[in-house]
């Protein structure tokens, strides 16, 4: 029997809390310990959002590093991101993976089927972020990147053929709210609550994140 998911994936996704991009990042570094970085932000430019950055040709306008050093300019300090914030408040909020979570990237239309897979397979997916563009970044503990491909291959597929990435040291996810220029903003499909506290190791999810990938071809 083929496995499906009721409704639109909108219609899964949770209410999501009106917080400032200031108050997001406090939260992140406060609560989870996780490591933030004040990115580009949207600037009004002849009534159209133009990103901080100038390149009229940005890919992700409002959501990526504003300097070669960034990786260097993240913090875990709930202080350090307060003043950050407080400098630039529109600034989008980064995630630094392969610190203290690696993420594995998938389509939005693969990573829902997973979601719907993991919970039948009584599965606890750490956070799950959900992009404008509409791809899905699952939150794994670090060294995912050197795995994923292997284990992939293990269950039967080569890599190149599943758009199934991860993402870790020296890249980063953008966190919720930030906004990809008049796209709209980064939502959590799965937001961070004390059942995920624990984040879940990659070779645990990936059985269903390759399946849906598999059959999103």
């Amino acid at each position: 029997m083929e496995e499906t998911i009721p409704g639109t994936g909108a219609a899964q996704i949770p209410p999501q809390r009106d917080a400032s991009l200031l108050e997001a990042a406090v939260r992140y570094a406060e609560e989870r310990h996780w490591d933030v970085l004040p990115g580009t932000w949207l600037e009004a430019v002849d009534g159209e959002q133009r990103c901080s950055c100038e390149d009229p040709a940005c890919a992700v306008p409002g959501a990526h590093p504003a300097r070669a050093d960034w990786a260097s300019q993240a913090t875990g300090s709930a202080t350090v991101a307060r003043r950050m914030w407080q400098k630039q408040p529109t600034a989008s909020i980064l995630l630094p993976t392969g610190r203290t979570f690696d993420a594995i990237d998938v389509p939005e239309t693969a990573g829902f089927l997973a979601l719907a897979r993991m919970r039948r397979m009584e599965l606890t997916p750490g956070p799950v972020t959900l992009t404008p563009d509409r791809r899905m970044r699952f939150f794994v503990l670090p060294g995912a990147e050197a795995k994923v491909p292997d284990l992939v291959r293990k269950l039967g597929w080569s890599p190149s053929a599943l758009d199934l990435t991860s993402l870790g040291e020296g890249e980063y996810v953008a966190g919720p709210p930030t906004r990809y220029g008049s796209r709209g903003a980064v939502q959590w499909a799965c937001p961070p609550t004390v059942s995920n506290r624990w984040l879940p190791d990659s070779e645990e999810l990936i059985s269903a994140l390759a399946y849906a990938c598999g059959r999103d071809r």
